[in-house]
């Protein structure tokens, strides 16, 4: 009986990992400047969401970051023995957002303060509302075929960027054109919802499988909560 081979080939895996590289280079340069404009559009307007915001970009960057040291080795078996720390970093990222958002726009919330209008962050938000699907959709084909849970976990990140930019679109509109101010506290509250579960997904390793050589399995292995296969 001829064995049948799963799973990418070793030219096909450097290949792939190649495209990883640049995909989160691309990630990297994109959300550096999100952050800056970002940060500093909320901090003028005092917008937790804003800020909340330019936050995730620098974790983001930070995610991505771990995903190119991983990705930095040349040996697929060192890229494996790195893929679990690679996780935890993306996962405590995650936490680390979520708690600075949350006790900031329940303070919000409790008249610590309200937030001006900030065209500049209705700029950016549509911008990553248009660009982030794509880099997220990219890096996530890519990860599911090498079978890196750390890659996808990071599409996950770009992609929980694009949910953020639209909760943050409407927020910012919202305080824009109707005085609603509570409506950016609301949004960050939204914002750090999100980043817990994504957070929790990524410490546990969800996200995608590597290829298995049985059978009866799923091409892709996939165990309970893993949306490799989805």
């Amino acid at each position: 009986m001829t064995a049948t081979s799963l799973g990418p080939s070793p030219a096909r895996r450097d290949m792939l990992a190649r495209r990883i590289r640049l995909l989160v280079a691309a990630t990297i340069a994109y959300n550096v400047i999100e952050a800056i404009v970002a940060i500093t559009a909320g901090t003028l307007a005092s917008s937790t969401a804003l800020v909340g915001f330019g936050l995730d970009s620098v974790i983001e960057v930070s995610s991505a970051a771990a995903v190119a040291w991983q990705f930095s080795a040349r040996d697929h078996a060192l890229r494996e023995a790195r893929e679990r720390t690679t996780l935890r970093i993306i996962a405590v990222s995650f936490f680390a957002l979520a708690a600075y958002v949350g006790i900031d726009a329940v303070r919000a919330l409790a008249g610590t303060g309200e937030a001006d209008r900030s065209i500049p962050g209705i700029v950016i938000a549509a911008l990553s509302l248009a660009i982030m699907p794509f880099l997220s959709a990219a890096q996530r084909r890519t990860g599911r075929e090498l079978g890196s849970a750390s890659a996808v976990a990071d599409s996950k990140q770009t992609l929980l960027c694009t949910y953020l930019s639209g909760v943050l679109l409407v927020g910012l509109i919202l305080n824009a054109t109707l005085g609603w101010s509570w409506a950016d506290p609301v949004a960050a509250l939204v914002i750090a919802a999100i980043a817990v579960k994504e957070g929790r997904d990524a410490w546990q390793g969800k996200g995608c499988c590597a290829p298995t050589a049985h059978p009866a399995v799923d091409a892709c292995d996939c165990g309970p909560g893993c949306a490799c296969c989805s």
